[in-house]
């Protein structure tokens, strides 16, 4: 088998290889998130809160974005939305 054939066949077998590890690295990374985050909501008027379940003790929401519902006094608060007052 000639010289030149036996070198085109291995860079074909390494640029292969290649992508194909490419390809597995990239599923295995995750890639980039696929749906870019929400801009965060103005909910001032709605009259939102964050209430704790044991104490009372509530937090009111003014802007919204990704909700991520805190602990206080070890248990997670509960969401109150109430009629605005104005």
């Amino acid at each position: 088998m000639p010289t030149w054939l036996l070198v085109i066949s291995a860079l074909l077998v390494g640029v292969v290889i290649w992508r194909i590890g490419t390809s597995v690295l990239r599923s295995i990374s995750g890639g980039p998130p696929s749906v870019a985050p929400e801009e965060a909501e103005d909910v001032e008027a709605l009259e939102v809160f964050l209430v704790c379940g044991e104490c009372g003790t509530e937090f009111r929401v003014t802007r919204l974005g990704e909700l991520q519902i805190p602990r206080h006094c070890g248990e997670p608060m509960q969401v109150v939305r109430r009629p605005a007052t104005r």
